[in-house]
C-alpha cells in the first residue's frame, strides 16, 4: 500500500513537471509569435505626429503615455491580436477616430519624439513654429470605394463629407448628372489627399455595414510616380530636374567626359 502511494506521488510530481515544461514551451513560442510582431505594419494608424512607421517603431518605448493623453480614448496599446507592433500606439477609425484635438495633447507628452511636434508644427510664413496644427497630420488618406458607396449609387448620403471636420477641403461633392433616370444628380464625395488628414470620422460615420470610405496609411493608398517624370506645368518640378542634372554632371568622371566627346566625334 505504501509502495503503491509512492509510486502514485511520482507520477503526480513527473505530471506536475511535464505540465510546467508544457507551459514554458507554451510561453516560449507565444513570446516567439509576439517577437516576430514586434516590428513596423504597413497597415497600422498612428497618432498624429508620428514618425515614418519604421522610425516610430524603433523610437516608441511603449510608455502609453499618448493613450492616457487621449481625452476621447481614440488610442490604444496593440497587443497580440492586432497584428503590429505590441505595446505601441494606435487607432481604429470605424470604432473610435481622431477628434482632431486643436492642442493635439497626446504628441508633446510623448518622451521619446516618437510622436514629433515638428511633423505637425504650425507655420508661419513659410516657416515652422513650436505649435502643432493637427490640420497639418497626416496620419493616412480617406479612400472610398464606389461600388459600395451609396452616393455612387445615386441615393443622396452626404454623411461622411457633412463628418469631416475639414469639409469642403479634405472632402468635396461632386455633381454629376444620373444617366440612368434622367432627372436625378449624383453627389459623389471627392478626398483631396493634400487636405486630408486621415482622422478617421468619415469612415467612423460612414451608414453601410461595412463603411465605403476608410482611412488607409498614406505609403498604402497613394502610388509613386517616379524622380523620372517632370511636371512641366510646375516650375519647382522642372527646377529639381535641372538640380538633378547638375548632380548627375558633377558625379561624371573625366574619363565619361572624353568618351562622351568621343561619341560626338564618331557621330560627325
Amino acid at each position: 500500500m505504501a509502495d503503491e502511494l509512492q509510486n502514485n506521488s511520482r507520477r503526480d510530481a513527473l505530471k506536475t513537471l511535464f505540465q510546467g515544461i508544457g507551459v514554458l514551451g507554451l510561453g516560449g513560442s507565444l513570446w516567439g509569435s509576439a517577437a516576430i510582431k514586434l516590428k513596423a505594419s504597413e497597415l497600422t494608424l498612428r497618432p498624429p505626429g508620428a514618425l515614418e512607421e519604421e522610425d516610430f517603431v524603433k523610437a516608441c518605448i511603449r510608455c502609453g503615455t499618448c493613450v492616457e493623453a487621449c481625452p476621447y480614448d481614440t488610442l490604444k496599446l496593440a497587443t497580440l491580436d492586432n497584428h503590429t507592433a505590441i505595446g505601441t500606439p494606435f487607432f481604429e477609425a470605424r470604432l473610435v477616430p481622431c477628434y482632431m484635438c486643436p492642442d493635439v495633447p497626446c504628441v508633446p507628452v510623448c518622451p521619446s519624439g516618437a510622436l514629433d511636434v515638428k511633423v505637425i508644427a504650425k507655420q508661419i510664413d513659410g516657416h515652422n513654429t513650436d505649435e502643432p496644427d493637427i490640420r497639418r497630420a497626416k496620419m493616412g488618406i480617406a479612400v472610398v470605394d464606389q461600388e459600395t458607396c451609396l452616393a455612387y449609387w445615386g441615393i443622396q448620403c452626404d454623411v461622411c463629407y457633412r463628418a469631416c471636420p475639414l469639409m469642403d477641403e479634405a472632402i468635396t461633392l461632386e455633381y454629376k448628372r444620373n444617366e440612368r433616370t434622367g432627372k436625378h444628380a449624383f453627389l459623389e464625395p471627392v478626398v483631396h489627399s493634400d487636405i486630408c488628414t486621415g482622422c478617421g470620422l468619415c469612415e467612423h460615420a460612414c451608414v453601410t455595414e461595412k463603411a465605403a470610405i476608410f482611412v488607409l496609411p498614406r505609403e498604402i493608398a497613394t502610388g509613386k510616380v517616379g524622380e523620372h517624370y517632370i511636371k512641366g506645368w510646375d516650375k519647382a518640378d522642372e527646377e529639381r530636374l535641372i538640380n538633378i542634372k547638375k548632380a548627375e554632371t558633377k558625379e561624371s568622371s573625366p574619363e565619361d567626359v572624353l568618351n562622351d566627346w568621343e561619341h560626338l566625334l564618331d557621330d560627325e
